[in-house]
């Protein structure tokens, strides 16, 4: 009499996302049975103990100014990329970026103006290029440059007599005192001139003349 044994056969197995196992699948970690009929004919049993690792896919969803770094790549144009990794399962996994590339603004302003100009809350006095930098809608930082032209405004004083009246700028002045026109310059600038303007009333100035007149010093005829 020969007696043959059955076989007992326990396999712990460890594999990502699937397992194929005597023509089945299983994609889930636990302990599956198969029978089988060893090489003497007798029935047999196959544990196998699976664990299933899964595999990552990670999206991930970036805006960024200019370019970006991702992986020791750097992207400058907008689009969909794909970088493979090892878990820490050791499973094959997919890292997938949908990547945003958005621009700072460039702007140039130029400006012609008299005296001074207020941009961005400061106040120039002098020509120039000036620059402010600020965040555009896309949060980049940005650049405006300002290129400014200042033309000054003028103020003129002249002193001047007159007897009895004083034509200035079309006008007739007949009495002493401080006048004063504005105007637009060649630049399109306030120019303001003033006259400071004496009258002298004409008259003789004899006293000894019978038409003396004590207030005259613009000299007239005399009648004696």
């Amino acid at each position: 009499l020969t007696i043959n044994s059955s076989d007992s056969i326990i396999s712990s197995i460890t594999s990502c996302d699937a397992y194929i196992f005597n023509g089945v699948t299983y994609t889930s970690s636990g302990i599956y049975n198969s029978l089988f009929t060893n090489i003497y004919g007798c029935d047999s049993l196959v544990t196998l103990d699976l664990t299933i690792n899964n595999s990552d896919t990670i999206i991930t969803a970036v805006t960024s100014c200019d370019d970006y770094l991702w992986n020791g790549t750097i992207y400058t144009n907008s689009g969909v990329y794909d970088s493979l990794f090892t878990n820490i399962d050791g499973c094959d996994s997919l890292a997938i970026l949908n990547l945003t590339i958005v621009y700072p603004t460039v702007s140039m302003t130029t400006i012609i103006t008299c005296d001074s100009l207020s941009w961005n809350g400061v106040t120039y006095t002098s020509s120039g290029l000036y620059n402010s930098l600020f965040v555009n809608s896309n949060g980049c930082d940005s650049t405006a440059t300002l290129d400014l032209t200042i033309f000054n405004s003028s103020i003129s004083t002249f002193i001047d007599t007159a007897c009895d009246s004083y034509i200035w700028y079309g006008v007739v002045y007949d009495t002493s005192g401080f006048y004063t026109n504005v105007f637009s310059d060649i630049n399109g600038c306030d120019s303001t001139v003033s006259l400071l303007l004496t009258i002298n009333i004409t008259g003789c100035t004899d006293p000894l003349a019978l038409n003396y007149n004590p207030l005259a010093t613009c000299n007239d005829t005399c009648i004696y």
